[in-house]
């Protein structure tokens, strides 16, 4: 059963809306492990839309689970995560213009630098993850790079209904072992809500899911314990039945 990291970017969006001091990403986070997740997840965006520079370092210093930082390639990105050190680090694609992540990270297009980031960033001791598509070729190429996990982009499967929503689950679930039989550890994320997040935790081989928009947006309404506590008992396999009640 995969463990539970939820990701705090937007508890700061919504304090960047007004450029106060709150609500504070760094308590939500605090209030989100009590509740019962198992790793705090933050993405350092170029742009410094949500979480800030102080956000990253107060998170290190202040949770008691596990860090996991994402962030681009961008030299001066890495360069704060090689002086951080969190937990594990998960390199992802990042497009000014985006909204959010709008697709997995081109390791094939990228091997050159992909390579040189994953190999300074596991120096210091990370555990290095890509954000990739559930595509074989992609698999295969962050394991050439050295990478020791890849998380696989759930957005498509997130957005699909019906048969193309089983079609993009049995893709996720074949890079899922693909992976594993090649030597990688998965991870899983990207648009998983109440409702979705069932058959993402039952893939084979899935150790985490990394979840933050949906459980954010309930906490505005049930508070951070219930719509992480409630998160946390889908994603082992339980009370499936009273979160859709909830919605």
């Amino acid at each position: 059963m995969p463990r539970l990291h939820v990701n705090v970017d937007h508890v700061a969006t919504l304090r960047q809306a007004r450029r106060e001091p709150f609500p504070d990403p760094v308590l939500w986070a605090l209030a989100a492990e009590k509740a019962g997740a198992e790793g705090i997840t933050c993405h350092l965006r170029m742009d410094r839309r949500h979480i800030q520079d102080a956000d990253v370092l107060a998170l290190k210093r202040r949770i008691r689970t596990r860090l996991n930082f994402e962030l681009s390639l961008d030299p001066e990105i890495v360069a704060f995560a090689l002086r951080l050190a969190p937990d594990a680090v998960c390199i992802v694609p990042e497009n000014r213009q985006e909204v959010t992540t709008e697709g997995g990270l081109d390791v094939l297009g990228s091997h050159a630098r992909v390579f040189d980031a994953v190999t300074r960033l596991a120096r210091k001791g990370c555990e290095v993850s890509l954000f990739i598509d559930p595509d074989e070729e992609q698999v295969e190429a962050s394991a050439e790079v050295g990478a020791q996990f890849i998380e696989l982009h759930t957005g498509r499967y997130a957005q699909s209904r019906g048969v193309s929503r089983t079609r993009e689950l049995r893709r996720l679930e074949r890079a899922a072992e693909l992976a594993h039989t090649i030597g990688l550890r998965v991870n899983a994320g990207h648009g998983l809500d109440y409702e979705n997040v069932g058959p993402i935790a039952a893939l084979p081989h899935v150790e985490e899911l990394n979840i933050g928009f949906s459980i954010v947006a309930r906490s505005v309404f049930t508070g951070v314990e219930e719509s992480v506590s409630t998160m946390a008992r889908l994603v082992r396999g339980r009370n499936r039945v009273s979160a859709r009640r909830a919605r």
